[in-house]
Order: structure tokens, then C-alpha cells, then sequence
């Protein structure tokens, strides 16, 4: 699979004064928080609201060290730096509630492209309301990967972690845990909301390199004479645009009329991944706004109206003509996990066409961020043609938040999520099997599709809470990130 080239590609031209004669130093014991808040300082989208990263903050140098020094743990420091970071103990109902960072930059890189160290089960933590007990779901199995050979699939139930109970003190540390390479999981039955243990057990070992493919299924339907596209995309991962045009040159050589787009699952990634999916099923009329950026008052100031500005595309990056459906509406599965670029594609398309939410309310991931390493001549954006200009001695990066994208109309606020047209919750007792039009997420969408008359019970026997999920304790959690060339001059 291609590599990205740049998450965020900047040319930068810096003045000496920006880089030299106003720069603090500092000890070498600091040389990540000094990254870090110089980073934050100049990108964040908050930057003018953190108590600590105003441009007047510190007045002489020794105060600035005194405040690098404050937090030896950069991970601590990152959040205490951000504005009211929902990772900050008493935070309360924080602003932001995304940037984060990780220690190893190229597992950051590697992530966003797709490819972690898994065991292939996707998994869901619920509990039944007013209950403290806690189980998992089997959501799907990446194909090609450990969990693919052993005898698990979706819909499988698990109550055990190395024969320990799962609880709220328990899961994170059995399942996300420095020792959980390898765990067995002590199955269940469940049967409405009654959840009893068997005897069956399934060990799963997670390996480096998994390859996710974001497109788990397409397939054409026909129903009342209707061909419908079905799509289940679980992340917007920029290295599959080829496949995902291929799909829906399927999908126009079958004589789709009607798409239903399966995002429950997908956290986000590329937002050029959302265009030329918005593409895919709009238009390629390139004279169209798709969504335009909003960044801090320092950026935004420097960039111009093309820069700022993302159109609908006829292209593909490596050239391809875009297969659209030029569809007047679609059908979006979408829940509280689908986060970021799944909830972008929602918001580019509504002012042009009609956006039919079944499902939940989304996760509310309104802000699109950048990778940031210390490669201070590139302003500590990350390339990976770049990667001997990072300092040898600093492999930390950030995914701070840099700004929000808003559709043609200017609409932006939707930080409490999007909500949908037509409520359904998925059934952890009769999940169905994805693709299958039984399975009852995709079942609705027919039904509203052709109009059939309701013949079917959708009520939910087993309602539940979320408590986590696989996705969440991995860098690529709700993520949206820019990916195109921007040409910044500070001077």
C-alpha cells in the first residue's frame, strides 16, 4: 500500500526573528514539552482561549523552563497545556475532548494508514441499564487476521478475560492492557437480557502489521425491483480511494438507484477520503463547496479563500475518474461510534442532498487535526519524506485539533452529535449478519427505500449502554485528519 505523503503538507518560510532572536531556550531534559507547546502554541485551535499558551504567557525565559519542568511526564503536559482537555482530572464538561498524543510517531503514522498491532476482533463493552455488570460484543473480524482463524464471529458474546470477570476495574487492563498480546475470552449466551456463561473459550493474539481493509462489504441488492448499494466502510483510510471508486463502479455497472452507506463502526481518518466519498455519491461537479476550514486567528489570517476551501471531486489522487452515483439521497447508518470524516461526509452532503440518519446520534467530532512531530524547519508538521529532520532524540508526536470543518451552508455545531432521522439501536441479541438484508439496521433502510409496509418488528429486545469499545483505546479513535498540500508564509 502507497504511503501518505504528509499528513499536512506545509512549505513554510520563516523569518530568523520567528525562529532565533525571540526563542526561549531550555534544558535538554525538556526538549519534548518544549516541542510540544511550541506546536500547540502556533496550530492550536484553542490557542488563544489556553491560560498556558499565550503568546504573553511567559516574560522571561526562566519562566518558561519553570513551567516546561512542571510536568516531567510530556503526556501530562500536553494535556495540562490544551484547553480544558477532557483527559484532565476535574476538567467537567471539557471543550476539547480529541487531541491526544502518542510516544512513538511512526505507530501514529502507521495507524492512520491502516495498520496496527490487533488480533482482528472488533468488539463493543455494554452493559444492560441499570446494571454493573459488563460484557462484550463481537462486532466483526478483520479478515486476514488472527481472530479470522479461530472460532469466533459477530454476535459472539464474552463475559471473561483469562478467566477474570469483566468489570468497570477490570477491562481496561485485561483488554487494553501492557500484558494483553494474548488473552482467552470466556464466551457466553444470551437470550433477551439474560447473559449466562459457557464453557467455550477462544484465545486471540495480537500481531503487528494487520492491514485493515476499510471496505468490509459491498454488494448490490435488489428488492421490488429496486437495486440498492450496500456499503459497510470502517474507516476513511486514504490508501483504499482506488478500491472505494472501484466499488462504486460496481455498484453503476449494477444499476444502483439507491445507496445505503454503513458508518456505525467507522471512527473517521482522511478528510480527502470524505470528499471523494461525498463525491462518489453526490457529484463531481467541482465548482461545488464541499466544506470549507475554520483554524486559529494566528492560520486562518494567512491563508487564502482557495486554501480554506475543499471542492467535490472528479479525480481520484492518482487520476482515476470518480464513479458517482449522482444520487438525490442517501442512506447513512450511522451511531454514537461514528465519529469525525463519517459525520463530515453527513454534514458536506446535507445542503445537497437529502441525508437519511437511521440509527443514533453520532459521536459529535466536529474538529479536524494534524500530525506534529519535532521538525522545527517544517514547523513541527510531519512528512514522511522528512523523517531524518525529526530530532532523533524526541519520537513523540501530537494530533492536536487545528480547526473545524463547516458545510456550504456554514453549519459547524454539531459537537453534541448528529442526530438521526429514524432511531434504532442495535439488538446485542439479534445483531444479524452485515450485508444480509435481515440484519436490522439494514433491513430498515429497505424498507424505507421501497416503501414496503411495516411487516416487521425492529423494537429492540436487549437495549444497552456502551461502555467502550476496541477502537477506543487505539490512536486512530475518533480522528479526522487534513491531508493537503497547504502553503503557510509566517513572515
Amino acid at each position: 500500500m502507497k504511503k501518505i505523503f504528509g499528513i499536512l503538507l506545509c512549505t513554510l518560510i520563516l523569518s530568523c526573528s520567528d525562529k532565533d532572536d525571540n526563542a526561549f531556550l531550555y534544558p535538554k531534559e525538556t526538549t519534548v514539552q518544549n516541542f510540544m507547546w511550541q506546536g500547540l502554541n502556533q496550530w492550536y485551535f484553542w490557542q488563544a482561549d489556553a491560560p498556558n499558551l499565550g503568546d504573553d504567557r511567559f516574560t522571561t525565559n526562566d519562566e518558561y523552563v519553570e513551567y516546561l519542568e512542571t510536568y516531567p511526564d510530556p503526556e501530562e503536559f500536553f494535556y495540562q497545556t490544551c484547553y480544558n482537555h477532557s483527559n484532565i482530572v476535574g476538567s467537567g464538561s471539557a471543550v476539547d475532548r480529541f487531541s491526544f498524543v502518542e510516544e512513538d510517531y511512526k505507530t501514529l503514522v502507521n495507524a492512520l494508514e491502516g495498520v496496527s498491532k490487533s488480533n482482528g476482533m472488533e468488539f463493543g463493552l455494554v452493559r444492560f441499564e441499570g446494571s454493573s455488570d459488563i460484557f462484550g460484543y463481537v462486532r466483526y473480524i478483520i479478515p486476514n487476521s488472527n481472530a479470522a482463524t479461530k472460532d469466533i464471529a459477530r454476535g459472539d458474546i464474552f463475559t471473561r478475560v483469562n478467566g477474570i470477570k469483566l468489570t468497570n476495574d477490570t477491562y481496561v487492563n485485561l483488554l487494553f492492557g501492557a500484558d494483553s498480546d494474548t488473552y482467552t475470552l470466556g464466551m457466553a449466551d444470551i437470550s433477551g437480557t439474560v447473559v449466562t456463561d459457557n464453557d467455550k473459550e477462544v484465545t486471540l493474539t495480537k500481531e503487528e502489521g494487520l492491514q485493515e481493509n476499510p471496505i468490509l462489504v459491498a454488494k448490490t441488492i435488489e428488492r421490488s425491483g429496486i437495486k440498492i448499494g450496500y456499503l459497510m466502510y470502517n474507516g476513511f483510510t486514504s490508501g483504499y480511494n482506488e478500491q472505494l471508486n472501484d466499488v462504486f463502479g460496481q455498484f453503476k455497472s449494477a444499476g444502483v438507484t439507491e445507496l445505503v452507506l454503513d458508518l456505525r463502526y467507522n471512527p473517521g481518518g482522511s478528510v480527502n477520503s470524505s470528499r471523494l466519498l461525498a463525491s462518489m455519491v453526490y457529484g463531481t461537479n467541482t465548482d461545488e463547496l464541499f466544506i470549507r476550514q475554520r483554524w486559529n486567528d494566528k492560520i486562518q489570517s494567512l491563508l487564502k479563500k482557495d486554501q480554506l476551501e475543499d471542492y467535490f471531486g472528479d479525480k481520484t489522487d492518482q487520476g482515476s475518474s470518480i464513479n458517482s452515483l449522482n444520487l438525490s439521497k442517501v442512506y447513512v447508518l450511522a451511531t454514537a461510534n461514528s465519529a469525525s470524516a463519517s459525520e463530515l461526509v453527513m454534514n458536506g452532503l446535507a445542503p445537497y442532498i437529502d441525508v437519511i440518519h437511521i440509527g443514533e446520534t453520532t459521536r459529535g467530532k466536529n474538529e479536524f487535526s494534524v500530525t506534529m512531530v519535532d521538525d522545527i524547519d517544517n514547523d513541527y508538521i510531519y512528512r514522511s519524506d522528512r523523517e531524518n529532520k525529526i530530532d532523533p532524540n524526541n519520537s513523540w508526536a501530537m494530533q492536536p485539533l487545528m480547526g473545524r470543518n463547516e458545510n456550504s451552508a456554514g453549519f459547524s455545531d454539531y459537537t453534541s452529535g448528529l442526530d438521526p432521522d429514524i432511531t434504532l439501536q442495535e439488538d446485542v441479541s439479534n445483531l444479524g449478519s452485515l450485508g444480509d438484508p435481515n440484519e436490522p439496521l439494514l433491513a430498515r433502510a429497505i424498507q424505507e427505500i421501497t416503501g414496503e409496509s411495516a411487516k416487521r418488528d425492529f423494537s429492540v429486545k436487549a437495549p444497552v449502554q456502551e461502555v467502550s469499545n476496541s477502537k477506543m483505546f487505539t490512536v486512530i479513535k475518533d480522528n479526522m485528519y487534513l491531508d493537503k498540500p497547504l502553503s503557510i508564509s509566517f513572515q
